[in-house]
């Protein structure tokens, strides 16, 4: 029995090898040799090749952050999103479609934190179609051309085709043209049909979603990617979202960006319908996140930023996962209502998220939405909100 023990011990210590290996050659490792990974590699040797590859990829060393607001378009959504709370169905009492007033009350807030962007996404709304979007970005590009906006994701693109009966290509187009700078990766969620049809069914499916995002790089629209993870998915759809996701990169034009960076983020399941309907909790562990992160930089060689979501981790197991192949602190987000509205309860300031990086032995470095670095503006007013 134990000549049989030392046998599978040393057949597996080969294989995570051999991995490792295939991996730090930036080759594309398949969802098995991902999974295997995830269930044998021990956590410092996974962490420590991710690390390297960060190295690789982001040879500055730095951390860079980010100073943006969340604002919402509308909280009216016919999506119907079983994680959702921040939602409002039509003609409710609380729902509401924001004015042009408040966007300057926002934005000049914004300013004056020293952000220079507005990331910008709502609900589905089954009224406002493509001119209301065009016409909104217009006027805000008008008002403050300095800021940049990243707007929507393409959950909404194609909400909005399917209300224009139109093309992706022809509503992301006008979008274009009216302001939009990047489009977020909002509404990935798991990209397996399965578990889209449990928890957000009322959104696009996985292939839409690839398909939007595809055509955006072909415009040469700079785009993010996300994963929220931790509720009815399985391992192996995990590992199938990430390889998705690297396909699709691949396929992008030799002169795009692409997808700039990755972003998974764990499930937050207070008051929300998976877990009052149907007993869905949140169960991740700060070292299965962890693992999710030295993984997604393993698993997407072709996708250069991951990013550590302090916002659904906290301070402590985002600041490890900076040794684990994250480059990335993300946005103190001067507002965010969607995911806090299901229990996200942790908060940065400009002057705190530098100090976090710092405590983890990294440089902080301000940057913008295309990971271009910025110098901290002088008159930044220092948000009074604790971490």
């Amino acid at each position: 029995m134990d000549v049989f023990l030392f046998f599978i011990t040393q057949k597996a210590f080969m294989e995570l090898n051999e991995l490792y290996q295939k991996a730090l050659g930036f080759q594309f490792l398949t969802a098995e040799e991902g999974i295997f990974l995830f269930e044998n590699a021990p956590l410092t040797e996974l962490m420590y090749v991710a690390d390297e590859l960060r190295k690789i990829q982001v040879p500055h060393g730095k951390v860079t952050w980010q100073i943006d607001r969340n604002v919402n378009t509308t909280n009216v959504c016919i999506a119907n999103c079983k994680f959702c709370n921040f939602y409002r169905i039509p003609g409710h009492a609380e729902a509401y479609i924001t004015d042009i007033e408040t966007y300057k009350v926002k934005i000049e807030e914004t300013i004056k934190f020293g952000g220079d962007q507005l990331l910008l996404q709502g609900g589905h709304h089954p009224e406002l179609g493509l001119s209301f979007y065009v016409n909104l970005f217009k006027e805000l590009k008008s008002l403050y051309p300095n800021i940049k906006l990243h707007t929507l994701g393409p959950p909404e693109i194609a909400h909005i085709t399917k209300l224009e009966k139109s093309t992706h290509r022809e509503v992301l187009m006008a979008l274009q043209e009216a302001g939009m700078d990047s489009l977020p990766g909002a509404g990935a969620e798991i990209l397996t049909d399965r578990v889209r049809r449990l928890i957000s069914k009322g959104k696009c499916g996985a292939q839409e979603w690839l398909d939007i995002m595809h055509e955006a790089h072909k415009l040469n629209i700079t785009t993010s990617a996300t994963m929220m993870f931790g509720h009815v998915e399985t391992l192996q759809e995990r590992f199938e979202h990430l390889i998705k996701i690297r396909e699709v990169q691949s396929r992008k034009p030799e002169n795009a960006k692409g997808f700039l960076a990755f972003i998974p983020w764990t499930f937050q399941d207070v008051d929300t319908l998976l877990a009052k309907i149907r007993g869905v909790h949140n169960l991740t562990t700060a070292e299965e996140y962890i693992r999710m992160i030295a993984l997604s930089r393993i698993m997407l060689p072709n996708v250069k930023n991951i990013q550590a979501s302090w916002l659904t981790v906290g301070k402590q197991v985002a600041q490890i996962c900076l040794n684990a192949g994250a480059n990335d602190f993300g946005s103190i987000m001067i507002e965010e209502n969607v995911v806090s509205a299901a229990g996200a309860p942790h908060r940065f300031t400009s002057t705190t998220i530098q100090q976090s990086i710092m405590e983890a032995g990294f440089e902080p470095q301000l940057r913008n939405q295309q990971y271009e670095w910025r110098a901290i503006p002088e008159a930044i007013v220092e948000q009074v909100i604790a971490y």
